[in-house]
């Protein structure tokens, strides 16, 4: 299975963890849905977001009951020749699992992999550790959608922003 997680940051101070777990990337749907509510977060410091949102998706996973085989994250795996996001992940779960980083902004010197989809002139920066940066960005260009952001990465933003403090996990119907 396949767990991409987003974090968003509601005005009173807290963490919204989402997550969408799936079987195959042109997946329409996922199979299952997860939201956690974290109520102590780290102040955001340049250069050191992992710092806030690396608990908070740690929490969430430990919540996951599928087995997961590849994680997608909102970030970068490696900022230049330090680590991201994504590494920071890999390091805690004791680099057992692959994991993709799909950003949206360039980072300086990044070197990241570059995919364009859809209509959108304006690439996704694929980072990855335990999995070659060129294979993950063709994983990511093959999820579904027609637009910039893959159907079910816009669903885990969507997630990570939704109101209303219900924690959990939801089940869709995708056999």
């Amino acid at each position: 299975m396949i767990a991409a997680f987003d974090v968003g940051y509601p005005d009173d101070g807290s963490a919204q963890a989402a997550a969408v777990v799936f079987e195959h990337f042109f997946d329409t749907k996922p199979r299952r849905s997860y939201r956690k509510r974290i109520v102590h977060v780290e102040e955001y410091l340049p250069g050191s977001f992992y710092k806030r949102e690396l608990p908070c998706i740690l929490e969430l996973f430990s919540e996951i009951n599928e087995i997961i085989d590849i994680i997608i994250v909102d970030g970068y795996v490696f900022l230049g020749d330090r680590p991201g996001l994504g590494k920071h992940l890999s390091k805690s779960l004791n680099s057992a699992i692959p994991i993709i980083g799909v950003a949206k902004k360039y980072f300086a010197g990044s070197n990241p992999v570059e995919v364009k989809r859809g209509r959108s002139k304006n690439p996704l920066f694929i980072t990855a550790c335990g999995i070659k940066p060129e294979d993950a960005g063709e994983l990511i260009a093959s999820m579904h959608g027609s637009y910039r952001m893959p159907t079910l990465l816009k669903e885990v933003d969507r997630l990570s922003k939704a109101r209303g403090s219900v924690s959990g996990r939801f089940t869709v119907d995708n056999p």
